[in-house]
């Protein structure tokens, strides 16, 4: 039902206990401020991202993607101890005459967390 329904939906979500596996929550051995700076950087290395909004204090970038789908994404750093920082996603697509983003937006999300997968140490997913 889950890969069905983000099928036939225009939003993502990842969360810690996310019945999909692959929309689970990913802790980074990093600090809060290590990971802002490292998806900053790549996300201003990406054609077609455009980093609208950051608030380091509450660990939030909003950013605006415009590839084969216009999508709305909003990215969530929380420390939760030293050295352990967990990163959520959010994607909304814009539709056009169907309300669906045919997996556009969950594929959206698997992407970053596979680039920064590589980007930043992983401890657990």
């Amino acid at each position: 039902m889950g890969s069905l329904q983000s099928f036939f939906s225009n939003h993502c979500e990842t969360s810690d206990n996310h019945r999909d596996p692959l929309l689970k929550s990913h802790y980074y051995k990093v600090t809060n401020k290590q990971a802002i700076q490292s998806i900053k950087d790549f996300i201003t290395k990406q054609n077609g991202f455009n980093l609208t909004s950051i608030s380091e204090e509450r660990g939030e970038m909003s950013v605006s993607v415009s590839k084969k789908r216009k999508a709305f994404m909003v990215i969530t750093v929380i420390s939760v101890r030293p050295f352990e920082t967990a990163i959520d996603f959010s994607v909304t697509t814009e539709t056009s005459v169907l309300p669906m983003d045919f997996g556009y937006s969950k594929r959206l999300v698997q992407f970053m967390y596979k680039e920064l997968d590589g980007i930043l140490p992983l401890l657990k997913r």
